[in-house]
């Protein structure tokens, strides 16, 4: 008898410890697959917002910023996501008009952004210039300037990504109309026997130049921060060119179809916490929204840091985008 009481006790406290596992609720936040993979940031922030939330947060990934305001228009309103993680400045206004956002109520003021951030509907959590990262072993006199890149017959090999599905990709086209206007067509003509190939996503590309297939990759001007703090190693560097490096902000927001709105709004205003934004110089290489209180790693200390910051509205995007990427694929095609 006492050995059954015994067991009743044991298998009920094991039911109400399940029970009360199970009861926790989930937060379900899209992001893209560097951002939660295995050297993103992804694991530190959902140990740390998991630590003060009484949540699970579950990472849903798509391969890019773009493949995610992708499935987003696909999904509608039956969307399961609770929030988002991962949108940029560039697709701002396009992921806006999915009617699928929510404002985010949360203080955007004192921001470490070199531009100023009044959006009700985003938050920016971290940015960075881009950048063509090279290795100084290999390329001794990297181009001073986008032009000389582009115009030199006998210039470096590039890798870049698809402005179609890419984030970077879509920024470099932005970068290209920037610098050259209604010329930058006859740019990627002059540019194209030099680009080894286009690839979906950063990823692959950043990894293409690591095998040696290129001279040069489209990144950021922090990626060489990763090389010096995880490789110990000084050889990669980011070229600086003369007419200015287009911006790039990160961008998270939350769904108005949340289920859990008060823990998508808790989320919102953890972005712009400590606990997020430090996570973010060596978790995502990139400028947090944010400087934490410890400051920069010193690996940022000695980063090409651009005096002109290049940049469309997401509104002159969202009009644009559809013309740019089309002129760029007849460019590229001939």
């Amino acid at each position: 008898m006492l050995r059954r009481l015994i067991l009743s006790v044991l298998s009920l406290g094991l039911a109400t410890g399940l029970a009360h596992a199970q009861s926790k609720p989930t937060l379900t936040v899209y992001t893209y697959s560097s951002f939660a993979g295995k050297y993103g940031p992804g694991k530190t922030v959902k140990e740390r917002f998991e630590a003060v939330c009484g949540c699970e947060l579950a990472w849903v990934t798509s391969e890019d910023a773009g493949s995610m305001v992708g499935r987003l228009r696909l999904e509608g309103d039956s969307t399961k996501a609770d929030a988002v993680v991962g949108l940029d400045m560039n697709l701002a206004a396009e992921a806006k008009a999915l009617g699928l956002f929510a404002q985010h109520g949360a203080d955007v003021k004192d921001l470490s952004l070199p531009i100023q951030w009044s959006d009700e509907t985003f938050i920016p959590f971290d940015w960075g210039y881009l950048a063509f990262v090279y290795d100084a072993n290999k390329l001794s006199d990297p181009p001073k300037s986008l032009k000389e890149l582009v115009e030199n017959p006998n210039g470096p090999k590039v890798v870049l990504q698809d402005p179609r599905t890419s984030a970077p990709g879509l920024g470099f086209l932005l970068w290209m109309r920037q610098v050259y206007g209604d010329k930058a067509d006859e740019a990627w003509t002059k540019l194209k026997p030099r680009i080894v190939t286009f690839t979906k996503g950063w990823s692959e590309a950043y990894g293409l130049f690591m095998k040696g297939e290129a001279d040069m990759v489209m990144s950021y001007t922090t990626s060489p921060a990763y090389h010096i703090v995880a490789e110990k190693k000084d050889n990669y560097k980011a070229a600086a060119f003369s007419e200015g490096h287009y911006l790039h902000v990160e961008l998270a927001g939350m769904t108005r179809t949340t289920k859990q709105p008060e823990l998508a709004r808790k989320f919102m205003e953890f972005v712009l916490s400590e606990p997020f934004q430090s996570a973010m110089p060596e978790g995502n290489w990139m400028m947090p929204a944010k400087t934490p209180q410890a400051g920069l790693p010193a690996a940022f200390e000695g980063l090409v840091k651009p005096t002109k910051a290049l940049l469309f509205t997401p509104e002159e995007v969202q009009q644009n985008r559809r013309a740019f990427t089309d002129a760029w694929l007849n460019a590229t095609a001939r």
